[in-house]
């Protein structure tokens, strides 16, 4: 069957497209403004040229840059079915990173958007290529939400890191040394936002209680120990100058309210991702820890479980995987964690382990024991580990679709 390859690089006005003969030569090569007018330009073009070289099987490709190819891959397989089955069509969205490693055997290429066009192409020419694009509208309406919570998630945190070291100027030894077992915690954010080292270090002890007491809701054992260790804080705490105290109290003001508005931005994420699960099918969240938000990051990214002939591609395509280095009668005992792969992905299955680990038995023991094994980055290389095991029991939950029964339950 003769085909023809269709390399397309995308950017937000306008796409480069290359039209190449499954024996290797050039057919056409253009440009098509990124909108429905440019589209059906190139579906025009793109019929046009399959019927005068008799092509009955195109295949497109495109880099998956996330928004600047979504429209023009959807449009293309949905227009393109009508013209079944005379001619078929298929589309395959690339990673970029195997697409650039792809042009690297090429020597003397230069980098613009035409030559960047034809190598997709000649990539699509030699095969090794992914399973052809679906059309997973639900799952791409999840990603939406995940993916945006994936982004909150990390400002917070990023917000979260430089605030304290905000805190560090106001009140060093809150910061080096905090009592409260949740430095953002209600009663510690009071504590920041309402006094510093003078007043606590001044305030007598049973006023400094009465204000922890408040703040805490009446929710700690031992009060009078917290408000004493708070005052021994104060006063080795560094003495701030007047003029830095406005700055400085401002600025923790206006990051603490930035947190708390992306906090309740999250809530609503979260609210909109349970109410989208409820009509999906899953099994997912039979697993104890594992809950609407995190089934949905993980069915976001994977999609269509059969994609994966194993969990060993799971992961892969994860990058939850180790590199590997041998020579001869060596092989190296430390491997380090390949660099590649879906970061959403990877993000909601360490985050799901964290929390499942909390529940389960096998998978508690699980990360203590790897946990146990090293001195260094403990709980983060666990972490890592323990996700990497959860890989096989997603696969397996997704493609059996049965619920999940606990080691203990089992026995």
């Amino acid at each position: 069957m003769s085909q023809m390859l269709v390399g397309i690089d995308v950017s937000l006005r306008s796409h480069h497209v290359q039209f190449m003969h499954g024996e290797g030569h050039t057919l056409a090569d253009f440009s098509v403004s990124n909108d429905t007018e440019g589209a059906n330009t190139l579906i025009h073009k793109l019929l046009k040229t399959a019927e005068k070289n008799q092509c009955e099987h195109i295949k497109i490709g495109l880099e998956a840059t996330d928004q600047y190819s979504w429209h023009i891959a959807h449009y293309l397989k949905s227009e393109l079915k009508g013209y079944e089955p005379s001619i078929q069509s298929t589309v395959y969205m690339l990673n970029a990173r195997k697409v650039s490693r792809f042009k690297k055997g090429y020597d003397t290429l230069p980098k613009n958007d035409r030559i960047d066009a034809w190598v997709i192409a000649d990539h699509l020419r030699f095969g090794r290529l992914p399973h052809e694009m679906q059309e997973t509208l639900q799952y791409d309406a999840l990603r939406r939400l995940t993916r945006t919570r994936f982004h909150f998630m990390h400002e917070i945190a990023r917000n979260k890191t430089y605030m304290m070291n905000q805190v560090f100027l106001k009140f060093s030894g809150l910061r080096q040394d905090n009592p409260f077992s949740n430095t953002f915690g209600a009663t510690s954010v009071a504590v920041i936002e309402e006094l510093d080292p003078e007043t606590i270090a001044e305030m007598p002890v049973e006023e400094l209680i009465e204000f922890l007491q408040e703040k805490g809701k009446n929710r700690f054992a031992e009060p009078e120990e917290i408000a004493k260790y708070l005052q021994k804080l104060a006063r080795s705490s560094y003495r701030l100058d007047k003029m830095m105290a406005d700055p400085i109290n401002l600025s923790l003001s206006v990051i603490l309210s930035t947190i708390r508005h992306m906090e309740s931005q999250v809530k609503r994420l979260d609210q909109e991702i349970d109410r989208m699960m409820k009509g999906i099918p899953q099994t997912l969240t039979s697993v104890k820890g594992i809950g609407p938000v995190y089934a949905a990051g993980l069915l976001a990214e994977i999609g269509d479980i059969k994609r994966f002939d194993d969990h060993h591609a799971l992961a892969k395509y994860a990058g939850l995987v180790w590199t590997q280095y041998q020579s001869g009668e060596f092989e190296a005992e430390n491997t380090s964690r390949m660099r590649t792969g879906n970061k959403y992905l990877r993000y909601y299955l360490v985050q799901a382990a964290d929390a499942i680990r909390k529940y389960d038995a096998e998978y508690k023991a699980f990360y203590q024991k790897k946990y146990n094994e090293v001195t260094k980055h403990q709980h983060k290389r666990a972490l890592v580990l323990t996700a990497r095991k959860l890989v096989r029991l997603v696969h397996s939950l997704l493609r059996t679709n049965q619920l999940y029964i606990p080691q203990e339950r089992r026995e």
